[in-house]
């Protein structure tokens, strides 16, 4: 299993060069509850960022650089069971598909990064609202706890995955 303080240091990067290439992502999910203090285990780490557009070359070869393949198919319980070698085709893939969602994993830690594409709500809305936060050695933006609570209604309301209820219990306590 690899270190989860590697997997810090590899996110880190691949913000710090996100950033570079002017995204602003704002971490989300299962791990921005764990920083705000919440005891839910999760694997991933999602960041809602601006749509790519012509950025998209750019933004897979961040990933890319990183050891990070988008995911090309995931089985029944949303685990990413095939990659794309090919940054190239990666890249295709993303400008043609334009999906709201990408899933970036590197194949041999299983570190997985998704990056929501101003989904479910725009990426601009939750930076103006997103703390920095150090988390180790590096800094994160995220989302403010009133933005968690409506992504994590939202997510509920789509699929009704086990934990929802718990976590938007942990995050209305800390929003009263």
């Amino acid at each position: 299993m690899a270190d989860p303080v590697d997997h810090l240091r590899t996110v880190a990067k691949v913000l710090d060069d996100l950033r570079r290439i002017g995204f602003d992502p704002v971490l989300v999910g299962g791990m921005a509850l764990v920083v705000l203090g919440s005891r839910r285990v999760t694997r991933d780490f999602d960041f809602v960022m601006a749509s790519p557009g012509e950025q998209c070359e750019r933004l897979v070869g961040v990933f890319y650089a990183r050891h990070l393949e988008l995911a090309s198919r995931l089985d029944e319980t949303g685990e990413v069971v095939a990659t794309i070698s090919s940054r190239r085709v990666a890249r295709i893939r993303l400008r043609i598909d334009k999906p709201a969602t990408a899933h970036f994993i590197n194949p041999r830690t299983r570190l997985r990064i998704d990056a929501l594409f101003d989904f479910p709500v725009p990426a601009a809305e939750l930076a103006a609202h997103a703390s920095r936060r150090r988390i180790a050695s590096s800094f994160f933006r995220v989302a403010s706890e009133p933005d968690l609570l409506r992504l994590k209604r939202i997510a509920m309301a789509a699929r009704s995955a086990p934990g929802d209820a718990e976590d938007v219990a942990f995050l209305e306590s800390r929003v009263r």
